[in-house]
């Protein structure tokens, strides 16, 4: 009887045709595959030969610029004309199918797009995509999969993650394409002309702190991160008239420049507790008075109930880091435990949230 009650309750929560035709939970199970095709085209280079060609394409010419299979080309190019991330229309005289690329794909998937996504498409498919695999272990065992997956012993996860020059400028790639998305919303979430001068604490490529200079000129920006990070920003990552300043060191260890702001961006959400009021304690005391913390995250709803990006995000901190997702509540203490007073939250709509903290 128990058994039954709870499939009647369950029944209620849904609409009778999906209970006839489970249309969503079947959208659910083959989410992976749309992004894979998404990915694989990333990887081949279909987004960047469509959105620079003069005139649409054949599956044949595609395929040929490629060097992959017509017929392989063929299918994919008509899996994303489906999930209308490419165009497609039929040449009069014989009906050959021609490809070419919508807006969002020039924008955001192809490599030179305005605010290209495609550094993080190729990260998703190369990192998070294999360490999600052993996502069932990862839930059994309560740590990061990097050791299972790709065969580190590295005994913390970000020399895992740069355990080699291409993989380190690959997450700082996807790092980059991330600002590029939620930079500006992020850095205008709260106004913060009255700082002078900014560090962005684990600031990676300087993306971030390239928003913060475009929407506050006055201020001047510090990236402090790894040195092997500051080096990787200054080869392959610096723009020309480049207004920032970069500065190495461990966060957790070397003496923190001296600032009025320090910007944590998807930092916190790498470690555990511990950790983070380490971090945070540290700042507090070389924040100048009436300074502040700007954190940066995906948070939950107090109740843990959504957002769904932000649930899957916890969830991909724990195949990936030592940390997880909070909601505002948990990083309010931890801010002010460290000494940090006026906290105030921004949702601001989109993937990220910020919160301001004043010393």
């Amino acid at each position: 009887m128990r058994r039954i009650s709870k499939v009647r309750a369950m029944s209620e929560n849904l609409s009778q045709s999906e209970m006839d035709y489970p249309f969503k939970l079947l959208e659910y199970l083959n989410g992976f595959k749309v992004s894979m095709a998404i990915f694989s085209a990333c990887e081949l280079g279909v987004f960047d030969l469509l959105s620079t060609s003069p005139c649409a394409l054949s599956a044949q010419q595609v395929a040929q610029a490629l060097r992959a299979s017509v017929d392989g080309t063929e299918r994919l190019l008509d899996a994303l004309v489906g999930i209308e991330i490419l165009h497609v229309e039929s040449q009069p005289q014989d009906g050959t199918a021609l490809y070419s690329s919508t807006e969002v794909a020039s924008v955001y998937l192809a490599k030179g797009g305005a605010k290209s996504l495609h550094d993080l498409a190729i990260y998703r498919l190369e990192t998070t995509y294999p360490l999600w695999n052993n996502l069932t272990d990862a839930v059994r065992e309560g740590k990061n999969q990097f050791e299972k997956t790709f065969g580190t012993q590295h005994k913390e996860f970000f020399q895992a993650i740069y355990r080699t020059e291409e993989k380190m400028q690959k997450f700082m790639g996807f790092m980059k394409s991330s600002w590029m998305l939620d930079g500006h919303d992020v850095v205008t979430a709260f106004n913060l002309a009255g700082f002078q001068n900014i560090v962005d604490v684990g600031g990676s490529t300087g993306a971030l702190a390239r928003e913060i200079v475009k929407a506050y000129p006055s201020s001047s920006v510090t990236v402090f991160d790894l040195p092997a990070v500051v080096d990787m920003a200054t080869k392959h990552f610096l723009l020309e008239n480049n207004t920032l300043t970069f500065q190495s060191g461990d966060f957790f260890n070397d003496e923190l420049p001296t600032a009025d702001l320090y910007v944590l961006a998807r930092i916190l959400n790498d470690w555990p507790e511990e950790k983070c009021l380490k971090l945070l304690k540290r700042i507090c005391d070389v924040c100048k008075p009436g300074g502040g913390v700007l954190l940066v995250q995906a948070t939950l709803l107090e109740s843990r109930r959504g957002p769904v990006h932000a649930q899957l995000s916890s969830l991909n901190m724990l195949v990936h880091t030592e940390g997880r997702e909070h909601p505002p509540s948990k990083y309010t203490r931890m801010l002010q435990e460290s000494g940090l007073r006026d906290v105030q939250l921004c949702r601001t709509g989109k993937y990220y949230d910020v919160i301001l903290a004043l010393r």
